[in-house]
């Protein structure tokens, strides 16, 4: 992986040339898309499995973190020593960084069910707003175009 500005990555993601593949804006795809909302926005829908997946992945953060605040915690006994100044300054970086990390901790797992709730929500909305289509197709079907029947040619 190479290091480049931001100025440079931002540039490649305008232009749509990114070194990742999956990082691309919406705009700078070909068809002015990139996955979603085109003409009429038939193409885009909303997955309550994304939604699932994300709040999923959420979640495996709370793990990590659990995971490097016990390791943190671990690193940290014995090293209370008394009377010097770098021990008092690395016991105050590790309780910043430990009500740091269980404060992100929190953020995450009330996260998770709000995620959850928005993918049902917008799945709902999506099958609300098709019926509300469909009724209205079905009410107000087309005329036939002006000139007729074309005489079964």
């Amino acid at each position: 992986m190479s290091i480049t500005s931001f100025d440079a990555e931002w540039a490649a993601l305008k232009q749509g040339t990114a070194a990742d593949p999956q990082m691309s804006l919406a705009s700078a795809a070909p068809d002015g898309g990139g996955g979603g909302g085109g003409s009429g926005g038939e193409d885009l829908k909303s997955e309550m499995a994304v939604w699932k997946k994300g709040s999923e992945d959420v979640g495996e953060l709370v793990t990590a973190i659990g995971k490097a605040l016990t390791d943190l915690e671990t690193g940290q006994k014995g090293a209370a020593v008394t009377g010097v100044e770098s021990a008092a300054a690395q016991s105050e970086l590790y309780q910043s960084w430990k009500t740091y990390l269980d404060g992100l901790v929190g953020k995450c797992t009330a996260l998770q069910g709000p995620m959850v709730s928005a993918g049902k929500g917008q799945v709902s909305n999506d099958e609300a707003l098709r019926g509300d289509f469909a009724r209205i197709n079905e009410t107000y079907k087309d005329t036939p175009a002006t000139g007729g029947n074309d005489g079964g040619r």
